[in-house]
């Protein structure tokens, strides 16, 4: 996990500005932090063999976009202006490798449930963060164990727009698991099958064949997720990218693996202290490990690549 204070970092951009770190403040009567009225975005750069660059920022910038229209959240910004600000951020601080985390917020006005005149605040920043789950994750995978508390359904909150509030579930998911001595969560949906983590998709392997619940099953279209599928299919596998999988489905599966922008993909060798294969790795989830992290690192997708 990420802690500031020994990190090489001084900058953020607040609102068209770029401030001290220590004085990237807000007042503690802005909305967001009473009523959770904040979109948000995780994005990597990677120092690629082409040089510095940001990972899916494009389709990143859409979902950020995307995720404000349910809360009439009008960012005064464009798309170019943010682009130009984080590229300014990384440099500014010398970040080759990196993630960064754009945010939009109803800010300070007044404190009723309506956001009614309350200001859309909007912040980037970044920082030096390893591998989400850990270093080791990458290799012997984490143990996880389904969580006691449901993800919301679509008709209570939108469940694929990235918002700040609704990550109070993934915070009591998560930290449930790692009081009982789990590295991680499975969270399921209303009608008891498989969503995700609690802040990763889920991935299933099956006799050769690659399933991931669907976006009707509550679950963030994530974009590592989509990034996954597509190297899926460019290697030959068959995959179900719009299934309910069950509970029992997770203890039976040959492999299982999480993805995500901080967790990237990162297999999953035991739920509910019940080995997933043979309790490690997988031949699949190797080879679709290689080949994002081939990726990345390359820069060799241009189309998936914005240069700082």
């Amino acid at each position: 996990m990420s802690g500031f204070d020994d990190m090489d970092v001084d900058t953020i951009w607040m609102n068209g500005d770029f401030v001290d770190w220590e004085d990237a403040t807000t007042h503690v009567l802005t909305h967001a932090l009473h009523y959770g009225s904040g979109v948000f975005e995780g994005v990597r750069a990677y120092d690629t063999d082409e040089g510095p660059a940001l990972f899916r920022w494009e389709e990143h910038l859409d979902r950020l976009f995307a995720s404000a229209k349910p809360y009439d959240l009008d960012i005064d910004y464009t798309r170019e202006e943010l682009t130009e600000a984080t590229v300014e951020l990384l440099d500014r601080q010398d970040l080759a490798s990196c993630y960064v985390r754009p945010i939009a917020y109803y800010g300070y006005d007044s404190l009723g449930v309506s956001p009614k005149d309350c200001p859309t605040d909007v912040t980037i920043a970044a920082w030096p963060w390893g591998t989400y789950l850990g270093e080791e994750a990458l290799e012997e995978g984490v143990e996880v164990m389904v969580s006691s508390w449901r993800k919301h359904a679509s008709s209570q909150i939108p469940t694929n727009a990235k918002t700040t509030g609704l990550y109070v579930n993934s915070m009591l998911a998560g930290e449930e698991a790692r009081r009982n001595g789990f590295t991680e969560a499975i969270v399921l949906n209303k009608e008891g099958n498989v969503a995700e983590g609690p802040g990763e998709n889920l991935f299933l392997v099956r006799d050769g064949e690659i399933f991931t619940p669907g976006l009707s099953e509550s679950i963030l279209d994530g974009i590592t997720r989509d990034t996954v599928i597509t190297l899926v299919e460019e290697r030959g596998y068959t995959v179900h990218d719009d299934v309910s999988i069950s509970r029992g489905e997770l203890h039976t599966a040959d492999e299982l693996f999480f993805t995500g922008s901080a967790a990237e993909v990162t297999p999953i060798r035991q739920v509910d202290n019940v080995e997933i294969g043979s309790g490690t790795r997988g031949p699949v989830t190797e080879e679709l490990q290689q080949a994002f992290f081939d990726v990345v690192e390359s820069g060799e997708r241009e189309e998936w690549f914005h240069y700082v």
